[in-house]
């Protein structure tokens, strides 16, 4: 048996500088798609939140006169109730006293 046969190792292949550079080409694209989608929904987010303070606004200011309304009636129903209550505990006093 003659032993004259080198055996090859198989060689490993580096990509060419050029490949190298596609790729990296090809993921920074990749990368700057994804940040400009990102870009784009952040800013629809940021419309959605200023409309939303915006109506929050508009509410807070109705609130406020709901708020001044509720008061002043609870002022005037205390006045009224308050003084039927005092003159029906004049009434039962002197009812007590002529007994």
């Amino acid at each position: 048996m003659d032993k004259t046969t080198i055996t090859s190792k198989p060689s490993l292949s580096r990509p060419s500088s050029g490949t190298s550079s596609n790729t990296t080409s090809t993921n920074k694209n990749r990368q700057y798609a994804h940040l400009h989608a990102q870009l784009a929904q952040l800013n629809a987010h940021l419309a959605d939140t200023e409309s939303l303070l915006k109506i929050t606004a508009v509410q807070a200011q109705d609130m406020r006169f709901l708020g001044g309304y509720v008061g002043a009636l609870f002022m005037g129903s205390a006045k009224v109730l308050g003084e039927e209550s005092v003159q029906g505990r004049g009434k039962q006093a002197d009812g007590a006293k002529e007994s």
